[in-house]
């Protein structure tokens, strides 16, 4: 039996996503249409009023219905000290995991240059504008262990010392629970230089 083109137009729709492939985007497109038509309609309206209404925070660049998020738009946040992170998602991580009161910077992204990735386009002249307003005493650099992460994290904190902003980037090595017979050389080769009196 040949199957409909529109059919296939949406399994190929759903492959748009991280981590989905043919045989999920397959068996995603026939439950909502066999099962959860309902759901199938929730999922097409919220997708597009979402495309269309969401855009970026003019401060933190993070993703907002307004042109301020309710982070930067809330005046008990702690303005003198910011957190770089990669994504939205790093946002959110850190909102619900720590106490942090501070406000955040979302780079989009981090710098590679085989990817044609620069400064420019993950907002460092805006990060730039940020430090020059002088109220940030401290940046925590909470970019990714990688080295894009790595190379952003010493780019943006050799811009922070040209404003007098003190730098400090999160803490890497062995996991709360980790055994070190699990945990790779570099981890505990980085945990073991970075190690701290108790």
């Amino acid at each position: 039996m040949a199957q409909s083109p529109l059919i296939g137009r949406l399994i190929e729709a759903f492959q748009c996503l991280p981590g989905v492939g043919p045989k999920s985007a397959q068996r995603m497109t026939y439950y909502l249409l066999e099962r959860n038509r309902q759901g199938a309609n929730l999922l097409a309206d919220t997708l597009h009023e979402a495309v269309q209404n969401i855009g970026n925070c003019q401060r933190c660049r993070t993703l907002s219905e307004h042109p301020l998020c309710p982070t930067c738009s809330n005046p008990a946040r702690d303005a003198s000290l910011l957190c770089v992170v990669e994504t939205p998602s790093d946002m959110q991580l850190i909102e619900l995991a720590t106490g942090f009161k501070g406000r955040y910077f979302v780079l989009m992204g981090h710098l590679s240059p085989l990817d044609g990735i620069g400064p420019e386009e993950i907002g460092m002249s805006d990060l730039e504008k940020i430090f020059a307003e002088g109220q940030v005493r401290e940046v925590i650099l909470a970019t990714n262990p990688t080295v894009e992460g790595e190379a952003t994290a010493h780019y943006i904190s050799d811009m922070a010392h040209q404003y007098a902003v003190r730098a400090t980037r999160l803490a890497h090595g062995v996991p709360l629970g980790g055994e070190l017979e699990f945990v790779d050389g570099g981890t505990l080769s980085h945990a073991f230089s970075s190690r701290k009196d108790l």
